[in-house]
């Protein structure tokens, strides 16, 4: 009976892996691995920070429609909502709408919910999240007057890409 060409093959003939292999793919692996973690992290900074930029944004201009509609009228300026300065007295008047004047109980409405810090600690209410200034704070200012809501501001103390503070956005 003629002997197969594969039966007299020793194992060392056989294709597998060595160990000196499996070293070396995962050294490479570990080298890409320590590439990709810090670009990783760089990623998701970049996109906490355009998630604040876009929050300081969306309030900022809702607070700035609320003064324009108070000015113009649109508001009652007999509405609890609003300062004598004409600017939102809580962030929750943007959401929770300013009475119109006239007879029927309408509101305007400036934002649907009032956005997360994405640098705050996130078991803070959302309202607490934000650092505010009044009309009558000056522009540099950490504590709130309380008379209204002109500006906002992150209250985290972490520095952002560029190398600004997040609390001065």
């Amino acid at each position: 009976m003629p002997r197969s060409r594969h039966q007299g093959l020793s194992l060392s003939n056989k294709k597998a892996f060595t160990l000196v292999e499996m070293l070396v793919v995962l050294g490479i692996m570990g080298i890409l691995a320590s590439i990709a973690v810090p670009y990783a992290k760089a990623m998701v900074q970049r996109s906490d920070e355009m998630e604040l930029r876009s929050a300081l944004r969306s309030v900022r201009a809702a607070i700035d429609r609320f003064k324009l509609d108070w000015t113009s009228g649109k508001i009652s300026k007999f509405c609890n909502c609003a300062s004598d300065d004409g600017y939102p007295k809580t962030l929750k008047v943007l959401t929770d709408g300013a009475a119109m004047p006239g007879l029927a109980e309408k509101k305007i409405k400036y934002l649907r919910r009032i956005p997360r810090d994405p640098f705050a600690d996130q078991t803070v209410p959302v309202e607490e999240q934000w650092g505010l200034r009044s009309y009558s704070d000056s522009p540099d200012s950490t504590a709130w007057g309380e008379q209204d809501v002109y500006d906002i501001y992150s209250k985290s103390d972490r520095k952002a890409s560029d190398g600004s503070k997040y609390s001065d956005w």
